[in-house]
């Protein structure tokens, strides 16, 4: 039997930079067996997309063996759109230049290749609970006390 694995994603953000949070439902299959994993965390100051994008990222981080088949559930067009319409491997050529959130997309791009990924856009908003429930993991994790600190994008606003 085949496993089969499940991430479902979404990240916020209070004010876009602002505090912002992620939150991540993994489903994985095996046969008859399952087993969930939830996750989120806070950021002090941060964007949407960062937390969209680092939601996908530690999702597929927590999968541990490689070459696994995952679909990842997201309602970030700005992630689905990278990667169907193949800009990620644009800007990887141009070794990102002029991109945002450089650091995450190089990130993402090591997990990705592990695997086989595929993305599928899911309309927030839009009484899909488990989408739904991610969206309320990701704002609650925002508005945590001792919130991380998302050093690459405050450093990267001080320059």
């Amino acid at each position: 039997m085949n496993k089969k694995i499940h991430i479902y994603t979404d990240g916020s953000s209070k004010g876009n930079p602002g505090p912002g949070g992620y939150g991540i439902f993994i489903e994985i299959f095996f046969g008859h067996l399952y087993n969930r994993k939830i996750i989120s965390e806070g950021f002090r100051y941060t964007t949407n997309n960062r937390m969209e994008l680092l939601s996908v990222i530690i999702g597929l981080e927590k999968i541990e063996n490689k070459k696994q088949n995952i679909s990842v559930f997201t309602d970030s067009k700005y992630i689905v759109n990278t990667i169907q319409k193949k800009w990620i491997y644009k800007w990887e050529k141009t070794d990102f230049k002029n991109k945002k959130n450089v650091d995450l997309w190089k990130r993402f791009l090591n997990l990705f290749d592990k695997h086989f990924v595929v993305f599928y856009w899911i309309k927030s908003h839009n009484n899909h609970y488990i989408n739904d429930y991610c969206d309320r993991l990701s704002v609650n994790a925002s508005k945590r006390k001792n919130l991380k600190i998302d050093y690459v994008y405050e450093y990267e606003k001080q320059i």
